[in-house]
């Protein structure tokens, strides 16, 4: 019945989720279980769900503190040299990559951070011509399940975002089969730096994308939560995953944001683990412009745990 009104209202899945996520925290307070020290924090989760189910709006994160007994630490990448680490790290996907170019040139491993350059190349600078680069790195080794999180600094500026990710070999084709045979698993994506509203533009998204639902190959299906970080162009964040048998549970500074097994369930693949700073499909004409333009993502560490 609630899917059918859910329908005629024209709500998405997120919408939908943050509705069903809105009800358990309204049980939660009727029934008595949460302790008095959290009521009121358990009232401002439900009016942050509430925005985030009629009108989309960021939620600040509300949930539990990240818990990793019984996991165990397999990678603690902190960028201390000074060049990547390719028995760790591969550059992804060199050459074109939408209105622009992937290259190793714009990744820098100083100063105890990953900086990843997205900038304007002349035909004598760049690697494969003339154009809009910037670069994605990721694990040599996929891994399945476990607990992911990134530090960072997100890039200033419009157009390139900054990004990371999980995706497998079957993301949006059929042998994803509803996101069991693998999914595309945004832990972060920072793309509203251009928006005039504080709260949005401190935003990052936290997606899961998954095919599979019909004989359709083109029809991959969505669900998302905006989430509130810290002044995220100019300081660092820290943004997670743990991704379990039966649910993905999403993090926003050590406070869990979101939780869904949207589609049939969680992935049950190995999948590759990404940081990116993204190229748009197409670079404003306010970058094109100005070949000057230059922004930057900075990467303090990268953590993977797994269950012991």
């Amino acid at each position: 019945m609630l899917e059918r009104i859910f329908d005629l209202l024209g709500w998405r899945n997120n919408q939908r989720d943050s509705f069903y996520d809105l009800v358990n925290v309204l049980k939660s307070l009727f029934s008595g279980k949460i302790p008095f020290t959290r009521i009121f924090a358990a009232i401002f989760a439900a009016i942050q769900l509430f925005g985030s189910a009629m009108f989309k709006m960021p939620v600040k994160p509300y949930g539990e503190e990240l818990n990793l007994d019984g996991y165990e630490l397999v990678v603690d990448e902190n960028f201390d040299g000074d060049s990547l680490n390719t028995d760790l790290w591969y550059y992804r996907g060199l050459g074109a990559r939408r209105d622009g170019i992937h290259s190793s040139s714009q990744v820098k491993v100083e100063n105890g951070n990953m900086v990843i350059t997205a900038e304007y190349l002349n035909e004598e600078k760049g690697e494969f011509g003339e154009g809009w680069y910037s670069a994605a790195v990721a694990l040599n080794k996929w891994y399945c399940k476990g607990y992911f999180e990134i530090r960072c600094i997100c890039n200033p500026g419009e157009g390139f975002w900054s990004a990371f990710w999980l995706q497998s070999e079957h993301s949006y084709d059929l042998q994803s089969d509803g996101g069991r045979g693998g999914a595309e698993i945004d832990i972060f994506e920072a793309m509203d730096y251009t928006s005039p509203l504080p709260r949005y533009r401190n935003s990052v998204g936290q997606t899961v994308y998954v095919n599979g639902w019909d004989d359709d190959d083109e029809n991959y299906e969505k669900t998302s939560r905006l989430a509130t970080g810290n002044d995220i162009y100019n300081q660092y964040n820290t943004y997670g995953l743990m991704w379990t048998d039966e649910e993905y549970i999403f993090f926003v500074n050590g406070k869990e944001t979101f939780r869904t097994s949207f589609g049939k369930g969680t992935s049950q693949v190995p999948e590759n683990l990404i940081v990116s700073l993204e190229i748009p499909s197409e670079i404003p004409e306010s970058i094109r412009q100005n070949k000057d333009y230059k922004t930057q993502m900075i990467v303090d560490y990268v953590k993977v745990y797994q269950l012991t």
